[in-house]
């Protein structure tokens, strides 16, 4: 039974948390993905609570963490290690120091929210007729409670503003804090005089709804930078390195190339390496959405983020832990995060314009009425809801919330996007062009004759020892077959590898190293089965291409590879325009003339040889597998060798740029009918603040609508 909606549950967490950090004990997070019940709760709790070094444990099941209150400088990898013995991955979060870190923008819109509530229902009866001292004592009780509100709420607007005019510039922030400085000043400027309107419930519906857009966009821009966020997640802040004969809890930063971890079953690999023990089982899910489990062997690659299924187990590592796969992947996603497309920075320009036009027309509003009437308060009045009304929220909003979700939902299908135009350029390409070899198609070892059973579990199980390119060709043919159990498994560098199964003597590799002539073999006792090297499309190639020509593009293939190779793989996956036999600079120039006849291109590709063309496209796309030049070239990285998020990313690419055209009308729209409404003063600053608020709240909401 599933409790991730109860409120008592994740009040309690927070609750929880607070008290921890009130007793003055450091309070440790640990992230537990598995948890996600009641039963989980009370066996983490139970555990946890029960152990000396605990001074208090709480999990909180909406956010899957377990607020730890013990001494200071306490190590957590025995609370891990016990967590993972009854069955709960477990790791430290990175940010358990930094929770809340979030300006206060929760804590001041819940207030800003009760304050505005309560000013409001003494509004109403001032509205509902009060007159004389009982009007005057409820105005005076609403600035008791709107003005320290304003001050402590507003404090967001209020520093960036100052920032801003510091810098001889105006923001958006600027006219949204004049507006709240002005509504409060001229309500208490009219209750100290006894007058019959004051704005207090204006002023604090502005600071509201603009603290309510405020969090909303921050929520989503977490989407966004959950690229980096979920990935660095995926690393352990320790771990376990042996020394001599002793185990130590050691910083992942810590690790150098060649140390010795230990790995618990159902821990994460922290750092790229090789499997010291035997055999183990890997979910590689994480990173390349591949949800088979995957059996390794003795010296098979082990990749940072990956689980190992079956411990503990030993890896020896091969780079430090700043040169990892997930380390270059999390850098990869922070340039994401940090990167504006050409479409933000012409709303940030329009914004920009737009902040001195607001307060122009404020100004004229008050200058118009204050000659046309004579009525100075009325003016000022207008003048307030002017500004109001044209807060530039919703133009600043159009592109952010639309890149925000974009971004997050790209990256939860697999694709990074490192480029800060790939979004943009992404929705215009009409050409897709492929390199073969390493991204349609690739190198396969197979059978070139029939072999028995137990014949291929032998092979699979020789092929997960070795660290031969082609030797995961031959675990894709075989994923269906059982693995043999065989002993003495070791690996011949440049030969092969070698084992023994009922034995009889097995090895597979160089035949020349067997003794059997040319090629690849597999030899059993006496028995050699020959094996042929053959290129394969992936598997979901075919697919690809089909999905991308019934979107309109037309597809090409470029290859260094022979006429014959290449117009058989381009049969096979429904390619017609083939390239064969083109080094790097022949494919670059193919680019530039596709795109000399006003094509816009997007090229596929991952080896060196590929690096100019992606270059030159007007949007490029490296699989995960890629060579780092290839993945630096390119504007999106697929995690792992799946194309089929290709077609995905174009059509959320094609959808983004809608939602922004969209917003940026919607944000016209408003403004063409706002501003007349409030310069012709039929519009109170309250009015104001609700029509305002409503335009940010409404072009955030369409960039949800963002999708595939």
């Amino acid at each position: 039974m599933s409790v991730a909606s109860c409120p008592g549950c994740i009040a309690a967490g927070e609750v929880a948390e607070t008290a921890g950090r009130d007793a003055g004990l450091p309070t440790h997070e640990l992230i537990l993905p598995g948890v996600h019940c009641v039963a989980c709760i009370r066996s983490v709790e139970g555990l946890l609570n029960a152990r000396p070094d605990i001074a208090a444990a709480r999990v909180n099941l909406s956010r899957k963490r377990v607020a730890i209150t013990a001494e200071p400088g306490i190590d957590p990898a025995p609370w891990i290690e016990a967590l993972t013995d009854i069955g709960f991955e477990a790791h430290e979060a990175r940010d358990a120091g930094n929770r809340g870190q979030d300006d206060g923008l929760t804590m001041r819109l819940g207030i800003a929210g009760f304050a505005m509530m309560n000013v409001m229902l003494l509004s109403v009866a001032v509205w509902s007729g009060a007159t004389d001292a009982t009007r005057d004592f409820f105005h005076w009780i609403s600035a008791a409670i709107s003005l320290p509100a304003a001050i402590y709420c507003a404090q967001p607007f209020f520093r960036s503003a100052v920032s801003a005019l510091r810098g001889m510039r105006l923001n958006m922030d600027v006219p949204i804090s004049l507006a709240i400085i002005l509504a409060c000043g001229l309500s208490l400027y009219e209750t100290s005089q006894g007058g019959e309107h004051a704005y207090f419930d204006a002023a604090l519906s502005l600071t509201f709804f603009l603290l309510g857009g405020r969090v909303l966009e921050k929520r989503m821009r977490q989407a966004a930078r959950s690229a980096a966020a979920d990935l660095a997640a995926l690393e352990p802040l320790r771990v376990t390195r042996i020394e001599g004969e002793t185990r130590v809890s050691v910083p992942v930063d810590d690790v150098a190339e060649g140390d010795t971890l230990w790995l618990a079953a159902g821990a994460r690999v922290p750092v790229d390496g090789a499997l010291n023990s035997d055999a183990a089982q890997v979910d590689r899910s994480a990173l390349t959405g591949e949800s088979d489990e995957i059996a390794v062997a003795r010296g098979a690659a082990l990749t940072a983020g990956e689980i190992v299924l079956t411990g503990p187990v030993t890896m020896r590592t091969t780079v430090a832990a700043k040169g990892s796969t997930l380390r270059r992947l999390i850098q990869i996603a922070a340039h994401a995060e940090g990167s504006k497309s050409r479409y933000t920075s012409l709303a940030d320009r329009a914004a920009g314009v737009y902040a001195p036009l607001v307060h122009g027309l404020s100004f004229a509003a008050f200058i118009g009425w204050s000659v046309a009437t004579g009525d100075m308060y009325n003016a000022l009045k207008i003048a307030i809801a002017t500004l109001i009304i044209t807060c530039p929220c919703a133009l600043g909003l159009a592109v952010p919330a639309v890149a925000t979700v974009a971004t997050g939902r790209l990256f939860r299908m697999g694709l990074l996007v490192k480029s800060e135009t790939a979004l943009e350029r992404l929705a215009e390409v009409d050409t897709v062009v492929f390199d073969k070899t390493g991204t349609l198609s690739a190198a396969a070892l197979v059978p070139s004759q029939e072999m028995p059973v137990e014949a291929r579990e032998i092979l699979k199980a020789l092929a997960q020892a070795s660290a031969h390119p082609l030797s995961r060709s031959v675990l894709t043919l075989l994923k269906d077959v059982s693995v043999a159990d065989l002993e003495g498994i070791s690996e011949h560098r440049g030969n092969g590898v070698s084992g023994l199964w009922n034995d009889q003597t097995v090895r597979f590799g160089n035949a020349a190293w067997i003794g059997a002539g040319q090629g690849t073999v597999l030899q059993v006792g006496d028995m050699i089965y020959s094996l042929e090297r053959r290129e394969q499309s992936f598997a979901d190639a075919a697919d690809t291409v089909e999905r991308l020509r019934e979107m309109g593009f037309d597809v090409h293939m470029l290859t260094g590879d022979s006429e014959r190779n290449a117009t058989r793989v381009a049969a096979e996956l429904g390619v017609t325009h083939v390239h064969a036999e083109v080094d790097p600079e022949a494919k670059q120039d193919l680019i530039e003339q596709l795109q000399t006849e006003g094509r816009k291109v997007v090229m596929v590709g991952d080896g060196l040889n590929d690096t100019l063309a992606l270059t030159r496209a007007w949007a490029s796309i490296a699989p995960g597998t890629a060579l780092e030049a290839s993945q630096n070239a390119a504007d999106v990285v697929l995690l792992g060798q799946h194309l089929s998020g290709i077609p995905a990313a174009i059509g959320i690419a094609r959808s983004a740029r809608r939602r922004i055209l969209e917003n940026f009308a919607l944000a016209a729209c408003y403004n063409a009918v706002a501003i007349p409404l409030s310069l012709a003063g039929f519009a109170s600053p309250l009015m104001a603040a609700l029509a305002m608020s409503t335009s940010s709240i409404t072009v955030t909401l369409n960039a949800l609508r963002t999708k595939a």
